[in-house]
């Protein structure tokens, strides 16, 4: 069984997405939960987890009242709010706050480098840690620095780092390694094996993915890795199938227990602690049982 990590669902014409510019026209529409199904179809994937786009909270309740195969939601709260506790609380208590399973801000649309290390944010995140609740990064070589404070800052949370720390792939990127060894060194991060196909450009299939795949994966072990596709920001490189195809292919050289903790195990732990979904509602290939 696979676990999808990260992926999205949203629709421009209920709230603005200021980063969909025309560069990314082509998913500038609609994505709801039918379209994941019919995506994720012949995948194996029969859980995901649903992250936020948008600092709004509106889409946060949103995501929350979407069905399976959505178990878990990543959603969006301001952590700079004096009441972000309450704020916590009263998603948690309202509708479908019980698949809320962690929080996310896109500090790499901050202008502030540094917003991650702001004693506002740091207080906000510790409220997310003492509600029980994941904080997943999503930080460039920029955010490097204030993530790391973050980190250590908040030594009893537990983070999820997105995209493996957005790897300039196609450049190269002689930082990366440095970069991903620091976070790695924290044992209270996980490193999401997701977004890779499209930061490597758009002639990706010359770039190295299958190599930064296998990297985070050596660094942070297969019990602090797990699988997300980023659909459909991965559609502007390649198909849902390919990219699950793709990063199981990268990680053939584990052993199944080890693959199956990319791929599920450590999804599970992180973000679901045991929660379980209907066998009717599975995403089945056409012809499984």
């Amino acid at each position: 069984m696979i676990i999808d990590a990260h992926h999205h669902l949203w629709d421009p014409a209920d709230r603005p997405y200021p980063w969909m510019d025309d560069s990314v026209s082509p998913i500038r529409r609609r994505f709801d939960v039918d379209d994941l199904r019919s995506a994720a179809r012949s995948t194996g994937v029969a859980r995901t987890i649903v992250v936020q786009a948008v600092h709004d909270p509106g889409e946060t309740t949103w995501l929350l009242e979407q069905p399976e195969p959505v178990t878990g939601v990543v959603g969006w709260v301001d952590l700079t709010a004096p009441d972000v506790s309450d704020r916590i609380a009263a998603v948690l208590a309202g509708p479908g706050g019980t698949r809320l399973v962690g929080i996310r801000h896109q500090a790499q649309d901050e202008p502030d480098p540094d917003w991650l290390a702001r004693p506002e944010v740091v207080r906000g995140v510790r409220a997310v840690s003492a509600a029980g609740l994941v904080v997943d990064v999503l930080v460039r070589a920029r955010e490097h620095r204030a993530a790391l404070a973050l980190l250590d800052a908040v030594p009893g949370g537990s983070f999820v780092l997105d995209h493996a720390g957005k790897p300039d792939i196609a450049g190269g990127d002689a930082g990366w390694p440095g970069r991903i060894d620091d976070f790695a060194a924290r044992p209270n991060v996980v490193c999401k094996v997701s977004g890779l196909f499209t930061e490597a450009g758009p002639d990706w299939r010359r770039q190295p993915v299958d190599r930064f795949v296998r990297a985070v994966v050596e660094r942070f072990g297969p019990e602090r890795s797990l699988f997300g596709s980023d659909w459909p920001v991965s559609t502007l490189a390649t198909t849902y199938d390919d990219v699950v195809r793709r990063t199981t292919g990268a990680l053939a050289g584990l052993t199944p227990d080890e693959r199956q903790a990319v791929l599920g195990g450590t999804a599970e732990r992180t973000y679901l602690h045991g929660r379980t979904l209907s066998a009717e509602s599975l995403v089945r290939a056409p012809g499984q049982t």
